[in-house]
């Protein structure tokens, strides 16, 4: 588990999923949990989002454009105090998405699609802290 989250600062995740209904459905969870969300359909169209610095990003790791373990390391050089969730429902596919990939990447977390609730909110809890609500 990391320590090192600041619990008074606001919560902030961003969801990057070209699935509109994936990433809706991540969205409202943590938003249901108390996070402020936004939401991109792909790494290129998070940039801004990313200039907004937030907390946390949960990412698929299977999108057109740039993405997987690239994606993840553009991010963390660009972004490095960021914290990044990987999801995909290609790991072990063995199209050369790795759960092994993304967190040598950067990625703190990797978590299999269907991707459970719980799962993820206390994955970003862990990483973030609890939402401030």
């Amino acid at each position: 588990m990391d320590e090192g989250f600041d619990k008074s600062a606001k919560v902030d995740v961003l969801v990057i999923d070209d699935d509109p209904i994936m990433r809706d459905l991540l969205a409202d969870w943590l938003e249901a949990a108390g996070y402020k969300v936004s939401k991109a359909t792909d790494c290129r169209s998070a940039e801004s989002e990313l200039d907004g610095a937030p907390a946390l990003v949960v990412s698929d790791m299977w999108m057109p454009g740039p993405c997987g373990a690239e994606a993840i390391r553009l991010m963390r050089q660009k972004h490095p105090g960021v914290q990044l969730i990987a999801v995909s429902g290609h790991f072990g596919s063995g199209q050369g998405c790795t759960e092994q990939a993304a967190k040598g990447a950067g990625a703190a977390r990797a978590l299999a699609k269907p991707v459970k609730r719980a799962e993820l909110l206390a994955a970003v809890a862990q990483l973030i802290g609890p939402a401030d609500k």
